[in-house]
């Protein structure tokens, strides 16, 4: 099942029950296929004039869980659509239950536990120390190059249900996503994180309500926002994508390009396991 959902000036958002890859900016066959996480379940996709603008971002309201530092991520979803005249809301509940592995090449993956381990380590390393994220990617790129290992995603021994729904208001360009999560296991999970991006070719700069303006790599990887309101731009298709701070959970902004394997920009808001709820609204504008 494929849900499309039409803006305005040309554009529209896009969500579908199997996992695919997008395409990157501008088409290249690079994109799309070629990113690890065509494994993982999308959320809402943005497209302009039919482009998708994705690459390897996993779109707008789609969670994560953390279970200390492994990460848990959606692997499908079943849809159900509810069009109300200019209004449509679409539930999408995501089958959680994926986990991050390294492998090689049309080969099965790597099964040491302590390397996932020292991995998931240094991916909080790198979230909460900026001054170690260039070397700490320089290591892992040059790791990758020499011993042959590309990203994979598997079924862990893990799994939850997490409902999203999407209350789409096209010709205003307002999404309000509201996440159901009484389904959540108590057992282990330590934080959910909502995340909200798009293409990192597509999206390269950041602008806030306290006038901060960043672009490319000024943007950093994953540093909480205090700005009331936040918002990445594409130049080169005139729109933005903004959110706001909500009660009870922490925004935080990032932006990562390494070659054909990462390419996202967006947001994510941190929750602790124990909400019930969470409600907040996403706008998509033209950009000057």
């Amino acid at each position: 099942m494929k849900v499309s959902l039409p803006l305005h000036h040309g554009l529209s958002l896009e969500i579908s029950d199997q996992p695919s890859g997008g395409e990157s900016a501008g088409g290249e066959p690079s994109g799309g296929d070629a990113f690890p996480t065509r494994r993982l379940q999308k959320g809402l996709l943005l497209l302009h004039d039919g482009e998708e603008l994705v690459e390897e971002a996993v779109g707008f309201g789609v969670p994560i869980l953390k279970r200390g530092a492994q990460t848990i991520f959606p692997g499908g979803a079943e849809l159900v659509q509810r069009p109300n005249g200019s209004v449509c809301e679409v539930t999408a509940a995501f089958q959680m239950s994926l986990a991050e592995r390294l492998a090689r090449p049309g080969g099965a993956s790597l099964g040491p536990q302590w390397l996932y381990a020292a991995k998931d380590s240094l991916a909080a390393l790198h979230r909460r120390s900026p001054r170690l994220r260039g070397p700490l990617t320089a290591t892992s790129v040059a790791l990758r190059r020499a011993f042959g290992w590309v990203t994979t995603f598997e079924e862990s021994d893990f799994h939850a249900v997490l409902r999203a729904t999407y209350t789409v208001h096209g010709q205003e360009g307002k999404v309000h996503v509201a996440l159901d999560m009484t389904a959540l296991p108590g057992d282990g999970v330590t934080e959910v994180v909502v995340m909200n991006e798009q293409g990192a070719r597509s999206f390269d700069r950041y602008r806030d309500a306290d006038g901060t303006a960043l672009q490319g790599q000024e943007i950093g990887t994953w540093d909480e926002v205090a700005a009331a309101t936040a918002a990445f731009v594409s130049a080169d298709h005139g729109v933005a994508f903004s959110l706001g701070q909500v009660g009870g959970a922490r925004l935080h902004r990032g932006r990562e390009l390494i070659g054909s394997r990462v390419a996202w920009a967006g947001f994510g808001y941190s929750l602790p396991p124990t909400l019930q709820e969470f409600h907040y609204d996403l706008r998509i504008e033209n950009a000057s």
